[in-house]
């Protein structure tokens, strides 16, 4: 293995913080816009449809609004970053993706929409998107569990910290 000089390993920090920057907007984006937006256009993504066991297959919490915002704000971000309207994309849709995974997972276990559920709730949206940023950037392992540690960590105190300024519903 070659040593990185401090100019790779600060263009290589650089680019971790600008992946975790997206993670940031996209799984913030269905947050603010219900926050905004309030109950305009807030049609389920499952369309209220039950799974097989008889229970929502997300919940009404996951709304076409939320996802369909994510997306576009969250590539306009990675545009603005230098990363191109593909990464921001793909980030996007990967971190919706893990969100709606952890909230089929928590209608599986019988909890209720918008309940907490520690890891289930930060790993899928943040891990997803690191992961799939693979196709377009040199993300390692270490980058992918890093990120995704920090995202944990930041999102469960920023969640705290939103809720006592009234900007979630819940401290979680």
């Amino acid at each position: 293995m070659i040593p990185l000089g401090s100019w790779e390993v600060f263009m290589h920090t650089t680019l971790v913080i600008q992946l975790l920057i997206l993670v940031a907007a996209a799984n913030a984006t269905p947050i603010a816009t219900k926050k905004v937006f309030g109950e305009v256009l807030s049609a389920p993504l499952d369309g209220g449809a039950p799974f097989i066991d008889g229970r929502p297959l997300f919940g009404p919490a996951k709304t076409v609004r939320g996802i369909v915002l994510s997306v576009l704000v969250t590539t306009v971000v990675a545009v603005l970053l230098g990363l191109g309207w593909k990464m921001g994309a793909v980030v996007a849709a990967t971190a919706m993706a893990g969100d709606l995974f952890s909230s089929f997972v928590k209608r599986r276990l019988r909890r209720p929409p918008s309940s907490m559920a520690v890891g289930l709730d930060q790993i899928p949206e943040s891990l997803f998107p690191f992961i799939a940023a693979q196709w377009f950037l040199p993300v390692t392992l270490l980058d992918m569990a890093v990120g995704t540690a920090i995202f944990f960590v930041c999102g469960i105190a920023l969640s705290r910290i939103l809720f006592k300024l009234r900007m979630r519903d819940e401290p979680y």
